[in-house]
């Protein structure tokens, strides 16, 4: 189960997730995520527990549109998510910021 929460300002769009993001809820922030106008995407993991590969192939298709329009930035990124991240590379294509 995930919860997604926007927060819409002017050109800027923060996203809170909660829960986990997995096969299961990952088409469901797909939906979620319109880009249409957005130049600033905010991801805030702070209380997101678990990401499978579905979850990053999403995450993947947010950071390939917002490299055209603007930037994607991941906040609150506990240990275990930065650890997947870091496995696998996604560390390196991914603006991961500690606040």
């Amino acid at each position: 189960m995930m919860t997604v929460t926007k927060k819409a300002e002017g050109t800027a769009l923060t996203v809170i997730l909660e829960g986990r993001l997995d096969t299961t809820t990952a088409p469901q922030l797909e939906t979620d995520l319109t880009l249409d106008g957005v130049e600033k995407l905010v991801l805030d993991m702070t209380a997101l527990e678990y990401i499978s590969s579905a979850g990053l192939r999403v995450l993947l298709a947010a950071q390939k549109v917002m490299n055209k329009q603007g930037e994607m930035v991941l906040t609150h990124v506990n240990e275990t998510l930065m650890e997947v991240f870091e496995i696998t590379g996604f560390s390196d294509i991914l603006t991961i910021r500690a606040e």
